[in-house]
């Protein structure tokens, strides 16, 4: 049975089984701090989920669940605090936004707003692709980029089908602009919210358990920085792929019919519909407007501050809310199979595997704190004081950005934002300098089919190949790292209150 199971592994599955397991003897009987073993034990567990999780030599959630067993028994944390830090406000933040999610899936709003968006925008092929693109990251902002893209591929394919019956399939480009198009504008607009892609969410939380007694990260916050950043990132790819790596010949006429017929058929918007739209806006509205937003020129008031104790209200309280309105909302339509709007039943698509890894690599976090790895690295890294900030953000952007093509871009900022805000504290520098760009260009992997899963849902389709997705994909990587570099530097040193020449007396107070 063993012999079967093996054969199904994949060559770099085996190796990890292998080496998993080797380098995790191998480091923790070096001695790396003589007056801290828990130094090269902490090492050792890190080396060894980190290799599980590159090769995925089992599944990513049964790795994030190595910290539970080998903490108590290696003396690093007690196996009750270890498991206390799979379960916090972040996961409630992401449960809330999945809920709300499943809702506009459920009910099918998700569609209606995509096909509305795209039959208001489209004209000729260029700007339809720009119509799908701007859908496809609107709603990866809020709901999952993997369900985004799943969704706007029949949609799409429906179109470029019509289009290959009226022109030589030779001639078209369309079809592999609007496939590029929705995976790559699925990533960019997950980026943009706290909630829309799992590596913001891992930054939040690590940086709330590094550096307690720093102001955590808003939703609002985030949103002035990352929303410019993620359109300029989609009008960059929007031209890219329809002016210079796959231009679409003028004389084509894209039939606007299908869209227009697609979304007359999901007829009047059903009070299901209108309760879920009004819970998604209001959301939205108040995870964006909490805490005061800094514009520059005005300082917009938080409705927290109209509450009793608003620092104890954070954005994982909001969303648990709007999501519990929904089982409370009743339905109208005969044909539903439930009484209010969600049900027992969705839990069960919650992905509580998603959230396994995110428990793992808060675990992971917690544990370089406590068995003093992360005061070790800083100290070793203290020769980086001197390092150029542009060096130092473009490096890590490009590190992530290409690390992430071959891994989870998940379980890689779990890895590494721990060992970055080491660093940052040795350079005497804000952390965030360094943990925010390497959080965005987790989400700019673009060249392969497996670095995200829209690449991979919209490779699956049999319209493209990795040829066309490297071409295209490798110079759009470069130009993430870029785009992040310049409008961090410009935008959200200003956003986020960052000197770079400052290091926050919060990170000092960490440090020691």
């Amino acid at each position: 049975m063993t012999a079967i199971l093996m054969n199904k592994r994949t060559t770099l599955q085996k190796t990890g089984l292998i080496f998993g397991p080797l380098l995790f003897f191998i480091v923790y009987t070096l001695d790396l701090d003589p007056a801290n073993p828990m130094v090269s034990r902490m090492a050792a567990v890190a080396t060894f989920m980190a290799v599980m999780w590159i090769t995925e030599a089992i599944p990513l959630a049964a790795t994030s669940l190595i910290p539970v067993i080998l903490f108590p028994l290696l003396g690093i944390m007690k196996g009750k605090a270890a498991a206390s830090v799979y379960f916090n406000s972040t996961i409630f933040l992401f449960m809330g936004g999945f809920l709300i999610a499943l809702a506009m899936e459920k009910w099918n709003l998700h569609k209606r707003i995509a096909l509305f968006t795209v039959k208001t925008i489209g004209g000729g092929p260029s700007r339809l692709v720009f119509g799908f693109m701007t859908a496809s990251a609107f709603l990866s902002m809020w709901i999952s980029n993997t369900a985004t893209a799943v969704m706007m591929l029949p949609i799409g394919i429906s179109i470029i089908l019509k289009m290959e019956e009226q022109f030589d399939k030779k001639e078209i480009h369309f079809s592999l602009c609007l496939l590029l198009g929705i995976a790559y504008a699925a990533s960019m607009g997950g980026a943009a919210t706290l909630v829309g892609t799992p590596p913001n969410l891992v930054l939040v939380r690590t940086f709330e358990q590094t550096f307690p007694t720093a102001s955590p990260i808003s939703f609002g916050i985030w949103m002035m920085m990352a929303l410019p950043l993620s359109i300029s990132m989609l009008l960059m790819i929007w031209f890219l792929l329809t002016r210079v790596f796959f231009k679409i010949p003028s004389h084509l006429i894209v039939d606007h019919s299908i869209v227009e017929q697609e979304y007359k058929s999901l007829g009047r918007l059903s009070s299901e519909e209108k309760k879920v739209l009004v819970i998604f806006f209001a959301t939205a509205a108040l995870w964006i407007f909490r805490k005061d937003l800094n514009m520059g020129f005005m300082v917009i008031p938080g409705w927290s501050n109209l509450l009793p104790f608003p620092k104890l209200i954070d954005d994982g309280t909001v969303a648990i809310t709007m999501a519990l309105i929904l089982f409370f909302l009743p339905t109208k339509s005969h044909d539903a199979d439930t009484a209010t709007i969600l049900d027992t039943k969705i839990f069960s698509k919650l992905p509580w595997d998603i959230i396994l890894l995110f428990g793992g690599g808060f675990a992971l976090a917690k544990g370089f704190q406590a068995a003093g790895l992360s005061a070790f690295v800083g100290s070793k890294l203290g020769i980086l004081e001197n390092t150029n900030n542009i060096f130092m953000i473009s490096g890590i952007c490009t590190t992530l950005t290409f690390l992430t093509e071959l891994t989870s871009n998940t379980a890689t900022t779990q890895m590494i934002l721990p060992i970055l805000s080491s660093i940052a504290v040795a350079m005497k520098t804000n952390p965030l300098m360094l943990m925010i760009p390497a959080t965005l260009s987790a989400s700019c992997a673009f060249m392969m089919p497996v670095a995200t899963p829209p690449n991979a849902i919209i490779f699956g389709s049999g319209r493209i190949k990795i040829v066309e997705m490297v071409k295209a994909g490798i110079f759009i990587n470069f130009i993430g790292v870029f785009v992040i570099t310049g409008i961090f530097l410009l935008l959200g040193t200003f956003v986020f209150s960052i000197d770079p020449n400052i290091i926050p007396s919060w990170a000092l107070v960490a440090k020691g």
